[in-house]
């Protein structure tokens, strides 16, 4: 693959692995550094139980990089039910977390995984130890936990860190320094996207690479997380918890309209559809770009994986890299 642009996405959640769908189909070099500050659900029992990293969104990222067969990738997603110990935890997070037992090592339980499911590219977790996130609202309140931070309805003024110097992975560093392209988002802002550049030689790292920097915006704003937010104040909080402005593109859906029944739905949840506040984007100084790249699944909005890949694509082939 060596003639292949080398493409890193960094974030965390369902945007990830929706977006991954669509990368793989390309012949791209792709690397998926995803964050591990989850502490909810499946995770956070294992998390806690046997004190390794939260499975669940590299188990994601995993399953959508992978080249099995349908059933394989259901049954390795499959979410056990009935009343006992089992309930709730899917396969795949259980098999993360045996592999991760037998060789001592969650980055080489993922390699050794990622090798059993053919996965198309590297997932690589931002570090390879758990990493407990806080916020800090407007009011001056601070809560512990990933999972709690949304459900405080809360305006948030930054997140942070709780353990100090938290170390990446050499491979995590080297593929951002090689990348041709850095692909930053779509997924839930503070919980999915920005505690990956709380590390600090993540985030210098992609503030000194050379590689192009786009941002794929959000479609809908997060109760709990986004509320009332534009693209830009979602560019402006990374910019933020990062401490420089370094994206150089943000790619947005053509339009900002969702069929009326959608919206009612996003109504009930507290979430409407971003607003691109284009003139403020520019100012900040990036290269805006709209798309056809939205579409309606089960009542959702969501990013159009194959779309998305496709202009990403063209785009690392059109920009002199």
């Amino acid at each position: 693959m060596g003639t292949n642009k080398r493409a890193v996405i960094i974030g965390g959640g369902t945007g990830l692995s929706t977006l991954i769908r669509g990368l793989k189909q390309y012949p791209l070099d792709l690397t998926a550094i995803v964050t591990v500050a989850d502490d909810g659900g499946s995770s956070g029992r294992l998390r806690d139980d046997y004190d390794i990293p939260p499975p669940g969104d590299v188990r994601n990222v995993i399953a959508a990089m992978s080249e099995v067969e349908p059933l394989v990738e259901e049954m390795f997603q499959y979410r056990f039910k009935g009343k006992e110990a089992l309930k709730g935890h899917s396969l795949g997070n259980l098999m993360l977390t045996a592999l991760t037992e037998i060789t001592g090592d969650f980055s080489h339980a993922i390699r050794e995984l990622s090798r059993v499911l053919n996965v198309h590219g590297r997932v690589i977790p931002v570090v390879n130890e758990s990493m407990t996130l806080l916020a800090e609202f407007t009011d001056g309140s601070i809560i512990e936990g990933e999972s709690i931070i949304p459900k405080q309805h809360k305006k948030i003024k930054q997140v942070f860190l709780k353990q100090e110097n938290l170390r990446p992975l050499p491979d995590a560093i080297e593929a951002i320094e090689e990348a041709d392209l850095i692909i930053v988002g779509p997924g839930s802002l503070y919980t999915s996207i920005i505690p990956n550049f709380l590390v600090k030689e993540i985030r210098d790292a992609v503030i000194a690479a050379s590689g192009r920097k786009v941002y794929i915006c959000n479609l809908m704003t997060q109760d709990g997380e986004t509320s009332y937010y534009t693209a830009a104040d979602h560019v402006q909080a990374i910019y933020d918890h990062v401490g420089t402005a370094f994206i150089e593109t943000i790619l947005l859906n053509n339009h900002s309209e969702v069929p009326d029944d959608i919206e009612e739905n996003y109504k009930e949840e507290r979430a409407e559809p971003v607003v691109f506040d284009i003139e403020r984007l520019e100012g900040l100084g990036l290269e805006v770009i709209q798309a056809d790249i939205a579409t309606v699944k089960n009542g959702t909005v969501r990013h159009k994986a194959i779309r998305v890949a496709e202009w990403l694509y063209n785009y690392t082939n059109e920009k002199r890299m």
